[in-house]
């Protein structure tokens, strides 16, 4: 079996953890490969094997089997953009704070690798939303598994974000700028601005403004099947684009849509981890000063 590696850096007291993966994989004859960023910073703090070999964005990882994401949820969205249209399966290891989408604890390492090799998973698919611009400005990478915003820079006055669904106008959204968030983002920036919470396999896109100058304005739900598109104006004549974690600086005249995009990201779940209870777990659902422990009553 062949397991592809992606991570960032990480407290030195969870170094033992990793140590204990590596060697774990290499007892059960797994060939390895490391992202040579994250290879040279392991290489500094545990002990790798001399036969590991390393790749770059751009090689080609279509014989891997899995892939394990080390760190926070940013560095599996980063790990997304790698596996990109070969839905390779993806198990998010947490070294980092919130845990959302990397939900296996650095102490739960090796019984999921032990469920990894024996099968004991089941396969997620997570929507993507993929960007076209005219002029082009995220190249080969123009997907994302969380969100797609439109915002203003810097300390500069609100902006009008014109937006339309399917070619029909919807609003003008007077703001900080506007989110369009897959159903796995409607945990992330799109909660933050007042969007619902759904479930990974909701079939649609979240709009929702950020800081509107009418409160009236509030978030919407639409089928992931329509293609929204924007006009930007404002006294700025630059704004910001983000997808996911990457951002850039676009002038006013340029053209966007947003979509669906035509592959999904494959997400390796245990069988005792599932979004409901990740809900309760990252959100603090059902605790109460009269339920310390969240059951059910």
């Amino acid at each position: 079996m062949k397991i592809a590696i992606l991570g960032k850096p990480f407290d030195e007291a969870l170094a033992p953890f990793l140590q204990q993966l590596i060697d774990d994989l290499v007892q059960r004859q797994t060939e390895v490969l490391i992202v040579e960023s994250f290879h040279t910073y392991l290489d500094q703090h545990i002990t790798l094997p001399g036969n590991i070999a390393t790749f770059r964005r751009g090689d080609s990882l279509e014989d891997v089997k899995f892939v394990l994401s080390i760190g926070g949820d940013g560095t599996l969205l980063d790990t997304v953009t790698y596996v990109g249209s070969l839905q390779i399966p993806i198990l998010g290891i947490n070294t980092g704070r919130l845990g959302f989408l990397a939900t296996i604890a650095p102490d739960k390492i090796a019984p999921a690798i032990d469920a990894l090799f024996k099968g004991h998973f089941v396969l997620e698919d997570r929507s993507l939303i993929r960007v076209d611009t005219d002029p082009d400005s995220f190249g080969s990478i123009n997907f994302g598994l969380n969100e797609f915003s439109i915002l203003k820079r810097d300390t500069s006055s609100m902006i009008v974000v014109h937006t339309y669904i399917d070619g029909e106008y919807l609003n003008s959204y007077w703001a900080d700028g506007l989110i369009v968030s897959t159903p796995t983002g409607s945990t992330g920036y799109s909660l933050s601005c007042g969007g619902p919470v759904m479930l990974p396999q909701t079939n649609n896109f979240i709009i929702a403004p950020v800081c509107p100058h009418n409160l009236n304005v509030r978030p919407l739900i639409v089928s992931d099947k329509s293609v929204i598109s924007f006009e930007i104006e404002g006294r700025s004549n630059n704004f910001l684009l983000s997808l996911d974690s990457r951002s850039v600086t676009v002038e006013a005249n340029v053209q966007i849509a947003v979509r669906r995009e035509n592959f999904n990201a494959r997400l390796v779940k245990l069988n005792h981890v599932n979004f409901l209870s990740t809900l309760r777990s990252k959100l603090n659902w059902g605790l109460d000063r009269r339920n310390p422990a969240g059951i059910p009553i």
